[in-house]
């Protein structure tokens, strides 16, 4: 990567000029389906960066990128915001991200995100089968709490920032808005801790810097892309979208 930056990123690695277009396609696609979605950026984005960068760069950017996509499309559905539904998931993630970053130590990284993987799989082949659940209302804030914790778990695990409180949001019942209004503030809040740890590890380099800028303005127009098409879904396939991308989450972390 250090020749690729060196060289004004006019040499690339392993000799392929496809090297910047498609760290730039990736920064797209992955603004385009988190503004449509609310979450999998890093999921999209990362497919095709780990074959071009450092997965060490690769979490950095995920990281930086997720805090503009997702702090930009929390202040568009600001209208939708209810602190009082928000602060458990919020509290529970604070204490769940460093226990999952823990866990972390001693667990084989494999073999938690096959089981996740599994999970995932499950769940949205369930969904699919049974379109329509009924919401669930029972354990009120301190499921929600819980279920806070179990995401902070689960994301510094695996770095997916928002994946059991979307799950939690749509077995709630809530609106599109409304779940978007949940559990895209939450993965803002991780991905501020996230970036918080990076810094303080001195993680954060000149070369990953110069991709940061480079990759902005196809994040900002893949994300503005995203929400306008958010605009004109409905309730039925923005669930569809979101259990499809849970599929998918789930099949990644498996192969």
């Amino acid at each position: 990567m250090q020749a690729l930056l060196a060289n004004s990123w006019g040499e690339h690695m392993d000799g392929s000029s496809l090297t910047l277009p498609l760290f730039l396609i990736a920064t797209f696609a992955g603004a385009l389906v988190a503004g449509l979605s609310g979450f999998a950026f890093g999921l999209v984005a990362a497919s095709l960066w780990l074959y071009i960068l450092t997965p060490l760069q690769s979490a950095t950017l995920i990281v930086a990128f997720g805090l503009i996509v997702q702090g930009y499309s929390v202040w568009k559905l600001r209208y939708a915001l209810d602190w009082r539904r928000l602060w458990p998931f919020v509290l529970g993630a604070s204490f769940g991200v460093p226990a999952g970053v823990a866990v972390l130590t001693w667990a084989d990284p494999h073999s938690v995100r096959i089981v996740i993987g599994l999970f995932l799989l499950l769940y949205s082949f369930y969904a699919f089968c049974r379109p329509a659940p009924k919401p669930v209302e029972i354990g009120g804030r301190a499921a929600d709490a819980a279920v806070g914790f179990a995401n902070g778990i689960l994301a510094g695990l695996t770095g997916l920032a928002g994946i059991l409180v979307t799950i939690w949001a749509g077995l709630r019942g809530w609106t599109k808005e409304a779940q978007r209004a949940v559990f895209q503030p939450v993965a803002v809040a991780i991905f501020l801790m996230s970036a918080l740890w990076l810094g303080a590890k001195g993680t954060i380099t000149a070369e990953t810097v110069k991709l940061f800028a480079f990759g902005l303005p196809c994040l900002i127009a893949g994300t503005w892309l995203g929400l306008r098409l958010f605009g004109s879904i409905n309730e039925a396939t923005f669930r569809n979208i979101v259990l499809a991308l849970l599929f998918v989450s789930g099949a990644a972390l498996i192969f």
